[in-house]
C-alpha cells in the first residue's frame, strides 16, 4: 500500500517537455486534472525547457528522452549540477534507458502511453519531495529509490527494502523479501555508494543491509550470517570489519 502523500505548502509547478506537441498536450491535460498540480508549463525542445525551469520556481520536469539537439538525458544531466534542481520524471516509449535514468537519480520512469494511476504515483513522489524541501510534515525524509527493470516493466523499489546484493559479473542482483532484480551496476560501486545507508561488504560476492542481519554464526573456522531465510558466507578477509560493524549494532555472533 502506498504511503499517504505529504501536502506541500502550495500546488506543485511542473514543466512537460516533448518534441511532439500532442504528447505535450496529453500529459499536460492529465497533470492539470490532479488537484496537487498547479502550474503546468509546456516545452517542445530542450532549450525551451531550460528557459522555463530557469524562470521558476519549478518542482518537477517531465522529460521525453529522445529529442533533437538536447535529449531528456542531457537536460537531466544539466539539472543535476544545480543546488536546488527540480525532480526529474522520464516519460518515454524507450524501456532501455531505465538504468541511465537511475544513474541520474530520476524520481520516476513512465512508459508511454502513460497510465493515469502511474502518473498519480509520480505526482505523489514529487509532492513528498516538495514537502520535505519546505519543511513539511513527514517521516524525516523520503527513502532513496532504485530503478529496476523486470519482465520488460520499469519500476522503482525502495532501497531500504533491499536485504542484500549479490555480485553477478558487471551486474548486481538486488534481493528483497519477495523478489530479486538485476541492475547494471558493479557490486564495488554499490558498496561505496550505499555505505552510509548501512550496507556492509561481507564477501567478494555479497553486500548486506545491516538492518536485516538477524544472526551471525561462526563454526569450524567459517562464518556466515542469516538474512531472512538466506544464509550468506562471510569471508576471512571481511570478517574483522563485519565483526566491528555488527558489534556497534549489537548483533552478536553465535556458535
Amino acid at each position: 500500500m502506498s504511503a499517504p502523500a505529504k501536502t506541500p505548502p502550495r500546488p506543485i509547478s511542473v514543466v512537460v517537455v516533448d518534441d511532439e506537441l500532442p504528447a505535450v498536450n496529453e500529459l499536460a491535460f492529465l497533470l492539470g486534472r490532479d488537484s496537487r498540480v498547479g502550474e503546468v508549463h509546456r516545452a517542445s525542445s530542450g532549450a525551451e525547457a531550460l528557459r522555463a525551469i530557469a524562470a521558476g520556481p519549478v518542482d518537477a520536469v517531465f522529460l521525453d528522452i529522445h529529442m533533437p539537439a538536447l535529449s531528456g538525458l542531457d537536460i537531466a544531466r544539466a539539472l543535476s549540477g544545480r543546488e536546488r534542481s527540480p525532480a526529474v520524471v522520464f516519460v518515454t516509449a524507450d524501456e532501455e534507458q531505465a538504468l541511465a535514468a537511475f544513474d541520474l537519480a530520476a524520481v520516476d520512469y513512465l512508459l508511454k502511453p502513460v497510465r493515469p494511476e502511474r502518473l498519480a504515483e509520480s505526482v505523489r513522489r514529487i509532492c513528498d519531495l516538495a514537502a520535505e524541501a519546505t519543511g513539511g510534515d513527514g517521516d524525516g525524509g523520503s527513502p532513496d529509490v532504485v530503478s529496476v527493470v523486470q519482465g520488460g516493466t520499469t519500476r522503482l523499489i525502495r532501497r531500504d527494502d533491499i536485504r542484500y546484493v549479490q555480485a553477478q559479473g558487471d551486474y548486481a542482483r538486488l534481493h528483497t523479501a519477495d523478489a530479486s532484480y538485476l541492475v547494471r551496476v558493479p557490486l564495488t560501486d554499490l558498496e561505496e555508494q550505499w555505505a552510509e545507508a548501512g550496507f556492509v561488504r561481507i564477501h567478494r560476492s555479497y553486500l548486506v543491509s545491516r538492518s536485516y542481519i538477524r544472526q551471525v554464526r561462526v563454526a569450524g573456522g567459517r562464518a556466515s550470517i542469516s538474512v531472512g531465510s538466506a544464509e550468506l558466507p562471510v569471508s576471512r578477509r571481511h570478517l574483522p570489519g563485519v565483526r566491528s560493524t555488527l558489534a556497534a549494532s549489537r548483533v552478536r555472533p553465535r556458535a
